[in-house]
């Protein structure tokens, strides 16, 4: 029954995803559907707190995106990333690629519910240092661990059961992170990878999570969700 359940959570989120990427898609194209007349209806509105804890998280965000530079996962793949963590009640999610901390405070604000944790993995000393200094503004330090090194022998060092992973880091090294991180993912748990799209999708990544009987893999705005199920 968890897994079913699970099942239709990654299905639910997936088509929300698709379909504001679809809504994004045509409003840059400037189509029918993409014009913003008096009469349209806003299919995704910008997220919205509902304490002072989470409005405080938001203003963060949003001062990361307005003043730093470096690369972060945008908010709808952010916000995707909260409500997967959310939705499994995930314990323990492990993250590849920290770069500033915006989808770090995202998953953040799930563990934080969830009581759980997330630990995120960057190789890049001031990156990581910007990010646990977002995290701390934030107010997500407790709940939040930045490894700083080369995640592909950090994560060898990871004790106890996995229950998410997101793969934000270098692509050609995704095959390595999910051999690596499989065994310690539990029944139910969810792989997600960003960037994956004609263009930067790496063939041997694409092979072992549609090839592998034990994943149901979808592919959806750049994004893939993979979830164990045995």
């Amino acid at each position: 029954m968890q897994l079913t359940k699970q099942t239709l959570t990654i299905a639910f989120a997936a088509g929300i995803f698709s379909l504001a990427t679809a809504t994004c898609h045509a409003q840059r194209r400037g189509g029918p559907s993409g014009d913003r007349s008096a009469g349209d209806v806003e299919l995704e509105k910008g997220p919205l707190a509902v304490d002072d804890f989470e409005k405080n998280a938001l203003k963060v965000l949003d001062d990361i995106v307005a003043n730093q530079q470096y690369r972060n996962v945008p908010q709808h793949d952010g916000r995707l990333l909260r409500i997967m963590a959310q939705s499994i009640g995930a314990k323990h999610v492990v993250e590849l690629g920290t770069s500033t901390g915006i989808s770090g405070i995202w998953i953040g604000l799930a563990v934080k519910e969830t009581g759980g944790k997330l630990t995120t993995y960057e190789i890049d000393p001031g990156r990581a240092a910007t990010a646990k200094e977002n995290f701390q503004r934030a107010g997500l330090e407790d709940v939040i661990t930045v490894v700083l090194g080369d995640a592909h022998e950090e994560i060898k060092k990871i004790d106890g059961t996995v229950d998410m992973v997101f793969l934000d880091a270098d692509k050609e090294g995704y095959v390595d992170y999910l051999t690596k991180l499989m065994p310690l993912l539990r029944p139910g748990a969810l792989i997600l990878a960003h960037n994956i799209n004609p263009r930067m999708a790496h063939p041997p990544f694409m092979e072992a999570i549609t090839a592998d009987p034990n994943l149901e893999t979808v592919v959806r705005g750049g994004m893939s969700i993979s979830l164990k199920k045995k």
